[in-house]
């Protein structure tokens, strides 16, 4: 069985100066964490926020992607940059993690093939279209207007381009029409990498059954995340009541400018564990969200993209990616055999990123 995480925003923190190759006690991802959680792979996803634009969107990501190769290249004997599934299987037969790359929100490649292109070459393999705001792409599913109605004319060469070049769709945070635009565009699976279920959260960033079934039939996967606010609509009412969240993104945002100061690191720190102390649905409700995915689109379209390191607070019982086992348990003590657990671990996700054809680029 391979372990793949198909999101984790690891790449923020290894900028935040997070050493991954030692175990931080505050922190969803390092690789002794992996380890100990069973976890083979995971794809780094290098997150631009949307509030940068053009070049500066760009040039944020490259940096993301400079940290992100350093610390592979300074864990070595713990890590290696995979951009397949077959050299991700040849690295565990070493003893090897991998780590594959994502790019999360397509305004870092601006209006420019070219750009997407030079991302594929440095070993990107997925690009997220959209994050919390419309871009040159397509709309995002977070505000309410639309801006294009789904893609735009440029998203829509987009979606071309990436099939051509074999660099896998992610539609989690687009519009539920730019969703099914790049449904009836493209030419190949795509994924959705880090989304859950609407009939069981209403969290508009979630997906509807009609949504999930297309995804099923286009042959992609759907990949369960682990925020608590898409997972439980009664905690993410308990969350929005309690003010932390506000508080959060204030102490986070000063910790971010200054990461190398020990009390905006502490402050950042006490927030997440004030988070920790609320009431939280526990990893249990993860699987829930499997368990409907999966009568919904069927054992071959579910995996788990947990979000960890992009999100606050995290399910009780699921702290950080060391706690994966114990989400195996729970699918084993609902019924589910060694073979469907192997899919939804990972066999699914790397299926779909071995169809993604890889011509050379121009």
């Amino acid at each position: 069985m391979f372990v793949l995480d198909s999101h984790c925003d690891t790449p923020s923190q290894i900028h935040r100066l997070r050493d991954v190759g030692i175990w931080n006690p505050h922190g969803h991802v390092d690789f002794p964490k992996m380890k100990k959680g069973g976890v083979d792979g995971a794809f780094f996803a290098l997150y631009v926020p949307p509030s940068l634009k053009g070049a500066e969107a760009t040039s944020y990501a490259l940096e993301l992607l400079a940290d992100t190769y350093d610390a592979i290249e300074k864990n070595r004997s713990q890590a290696v940059l995979a951009t397949s599934a077959q050299e991700a299987y040849d690295a565990k037969a070493h003893g090897l993690t991998s780590v594959f790359l994502g790019l999360e929100n397509g305004s870092a490649i601006q209006e420019s093939l070219p750009l997407l292109r030079m991302f594929y070459r440095m070993g990107v393999r997925y690009m997220t279209l959209a994050h919390s705001a419309h871009n040159r792409i397509c709309d995002s599913s977070s505000p309410e207007k639309p801006l294009w109605g789904g893609l735009s004319p440029f998203g829509k060469e987009v979606v071309k381009e990436m099939n051509r070049l074999g660099m896998l769709i992610d539609v989690s945070h687009i519009s539920d029409a730019a969703f099914y635009d790049v449904l009836d565009l493209s030419s190949k699976p795509v994924a959705a990498t880090h989304s859950c279920c609407r009939a069981l959260a209403g969290h508009r960033r979630n997906m509807s059954d009609d949504m999930i079934r297309a995804l099923a039939a286009k042959g992609g996967v759907l990949q369960i995340n682990f925020y608590p606010v898409f997972l439980d609509d009664g905690f993410a009412e308990s969350l929005a009541a309690s003010g932390i969240e506000s508080e959060c993104d204030a102490v986070e945002a000063e910790f971010i400018k200054d990461p190398g100061n020990p009390a905006k690191r502490a402050a950042w720190y006490a927030v997440e564990d004030k988070l920790a102390s609320m009431t939280r649905p526990t990893y249990k409700r993860i699987a829930d969200h499997i368990d409907h995915a999966v009568s919904v689109a069927g054992i071959e379209h579910v995996g788990l993209g947990s979000d960890f390191d992009g999100i606050s607070v995290t399910p009780a019982g699921m702290e950080d990616i060391s706690c994966f086992g114990l989400l195996f348990e729970e699918l084993r003590a609902r019924g589910y055999g060694e073979g469907d657990i192997a899919r939804i671990a990972g066999g699914n996700f790397l299926e779909i990123l071995r169809l993604q054809s890889a011509p050379e680029g121009r």
